[in-house]
């Protein structure tokens, strides 16, 4: 089988990330989505719901990646992996799985 494969969270303050799986790098995303998107700045949803950061870090990072599969395999090198970027948590979440293809 050949096709796509889309993997989607349905939430507004999560995002779906690509990249390897190292504790160190996974800190460094973490700080640098705190920097570019730094709590209580002023947000005007905050006053609303308190959570601003969390919502323009997931617009701007996105909610779904798309990957090929080839021959009923996933494609994706070797060092990447896929991760639920939790923006706004702990909280349950649920991850849509999709493949679609010949």
């Amino acid at each position: 089988m050949n096709g796509v494969c889309v993997v989607h969270t349905v939430h507004s303050t999560a995002a779906v990330i690509v990249n390897e799986h190292e504790a160190g790098l996974i800190k460094d995303i973490v700080k640098k989505v705190q920097q570019d998107f730094p709590r209580w700045a002023g947000w005007l949803h905050d006053k609303v719901d308190d959570n601003a950061d969390a919502h323009l870090a997931s617009s701007y990072i996105g909610p779904t990646r798309i990957f090929p599969v080839r021959e009923g395999r996933l494609v994706r090198g070797p060092w990447q992996n896929i991760f639920l970027l939790e923006l706004d948590g702990p909280r349950t979440r649920k991850i849509m799985v999709e493949i679609i293809g010949e």
